[in-house]
């Protein structure tokens, strides 16, 4: 693990350096998921309203809205850019440079996208966290914070953000064919948004569908985390939802190994 560290620290160095370049274009890209996070609490907060019941689907209005915010955090501290970034370099021709050196090229991007995750942390998740833990205070009138929901949030959003690098690197090789993915990953961001609980909590789906849909890789991506956050699991839950996110990053990091290989051998790129 030293040895690992010791080659990969300096792509871990660059992701941060690359965060702290394009400011601008994180602090707009932020921006607008806030927006967008407070558009979906008016909306959430018209329906809560406007019905005659305090709770739906087993949620109050003070749990819909921490669900908005929390899903928002989860989603931009794991989000991954790992399918994009691999189809450009497969593209151009870059890949080449990658393949020659003595790293895994899948380490490399980790490393690098570790560096942006760690600057997102710093400047995203420890205001926004406390102001979610200000609003539950405000409007309950009790402290709420759970530390071991908490802890186990942590836990559940670092597999997450592995899940979610290694799913997208996978995705990314499908460029060996494709050549180009803007469009088709666009569409992929859309479907797994829905299937990962970031539109609507699953639990709102048919129960049926909802049960499907907990056991895909797609809803340890955003559901799990936030829904242990939230305290909805009770611990036969939460160790078995842990258990799930560890058996499909297993599966998506021995799925990334075959696939490159198969790919490597046969690589046409354009440009380079």
């Amino acid at each position: 693990m030293r040895r690992i560290l010791k080659i990969y620290k300096p792509f871990t160095h660059a992701g941060l350096l690359l965060a702290a370049q394009y400011r601008i274009n994180f602090i707009f890209f932020v921006f607008g998921d806030i927006l967008r996070c407070f558009i979906t609490y008016f909306l959430w907060h018209a329906v809560f309203t406007s019905g005659s019941q305090q709770t739906f689907m087993g949620f109050s209005e003070i749990d819909m809205t921490v669900y908005i915010f929390i899903t928002f955090l989860t989603g931009i501290v794991a989000y991954s850019d790992g399918a994009f970034a691999v189809g450009e370099e497969i593209r151009d021709g870059s890949i080449a440079m990658r393949m020659i050196k003595p790293i895994r090229f899948e380490f490399a991007f980790l490393f690098q996208e570790l560096g942006e995750r760690t600057m997102t942390a710093m400047i995203v998740f420890v205001p926004l966290m406390a102001g979610v833990e200000l609003y539950k205070f405000a409007m309950t009138g009790a402290l709420c914070f759970n530390i071991w929901c908490f802890l186990l949030y942590l836990l559940s959003l670092t597999l997450s953000y592995l899940i979610n690098f290694y799913f997208n690197v996978c995705y990314g090789y499908s460029a060996f064919v494709l050549k180009y993915l803007w469009g088709s990953n666009l569409l992929k961001d859309c479907i797994v948004g829905f299937l990962s609980g970031g539109v609507i909590p699953l639990a709102f789906l048919p129960a049926g569908v909802g049960f499907v849909l907990n056991l895909l890789p797609f809803a340890s991506l955003t559901y799990t985390p936030v829904m242990i956050y939230l305290g909805m699991y009770d611990a036969p839950r939460i160790l078995m939802s842990l258990g799930l996110q560890v058996f499909w990053l297993t599966f998506f990091i021995f799925l990334q190994r075959i696939i490159w290989n198969a790919c490597a051998r046969r690589m046409s790129v354009q440009g380079g």
